[in-house]
């Protein structure tokens, strides 16, 4: 059976070798590992989107966590940010179950599915403008290929608003000029899509208490809520 088009895409995706500085460090980071996980064998590629095809609500983030998703092979899967993300989608109705440890543990999304602007685990966490940029292409082609069904989108983190914004333009949503500026709780209509802004699920945000479990269910249900999915 041939493979959907965005099927197509996440396969695609996982067979990039554009970045250099990125294809080094994940590969890199499979080779020494974390000790707390010497027996696994590492998914060291780019890491596509995960979620329906016929999604009416996007999480966009910033990239794989290097032994999270970088080890695990799926978004937010596997690190303690996807710790708080999933527990918070399982809280609101969203998930399936309020963990995700593996590709293969069963996890499903209602409605949802997640994603990042730049698809490989970068040194400290932090992509270059000129990654993003090499990146933005596989994240406009999913937004299109989304659109049929799309309505929401939570946006995770400045970094992440301010790649995701010229995606939806590219991608042909009416993107405010001046482009506004990220604030959690901060929501744009972009003409057929409500954008929603959101601190990002990263440990030092939730360990200081700069984004709460409910603050962060809070923007989950109101970005679903319009969606149509509750």
């Amino acid at each position: 059976m041939p493979r959907t088009p965005l099927a197509d895409l996440d396969h695609r995706v996982g067979a990039c070798r554009a970045c250099p500085r990125l294809v080094a460090w994940r590969e890199e980071v499979a080779r020494t590992k974390r000790a707390a996980f010497a027996d696994w064998t590492y998914w060291a590629r780019p890491v596509p989107g995960f979620g329906p095809p016929d999604a009416r609500l996007l999480i966009i983030g910033l990239a794989p966590a290097a032994h999270g998703g970088n080890r695990t092979g799926r978004m937010f899967t596997g690190d303690r940010s996807g710790d708080v993300l999933y527990q918070a989608l399982y809280d609101v109705g969203l998930a399936s179950q309020p963990t995700a440890v593996s590709a293969d543990d069963g996890l499903q999304l209602y409605g949802v599915r997640i994603t990042s602007p730049v698809h490989c685990a970068p040194p400290d966490n932090k992509p270059t403008p000129a990654e993003r940029d090499t990146c933005r292409p596989w994240l406009v082609e999913e937004l299109a290929l989304l659109r049929p069904t799309l309505r929401a989108a939570v946006v995770l983190g400045a970094f992440g608003w301010q790649a995701a914004l010229p995606a939806f333009a590219a991608a042909g949503w009416a993107v405010p000029r001046p482009r506004p500026r990220f604030a959690h709780g901060a929501r744009v209509d972009l003409g057929g899509l409500d954008l929603f802004g959101c601190f990002h699920v990263s440990q030092r945000n939730t360990f200081t208490g700069l984004l709460t479990p409910e603050m962060l269910r809070e923007v989950l249900r109101t970005a679903a809520q319009t969606a149509g999915l509750l």
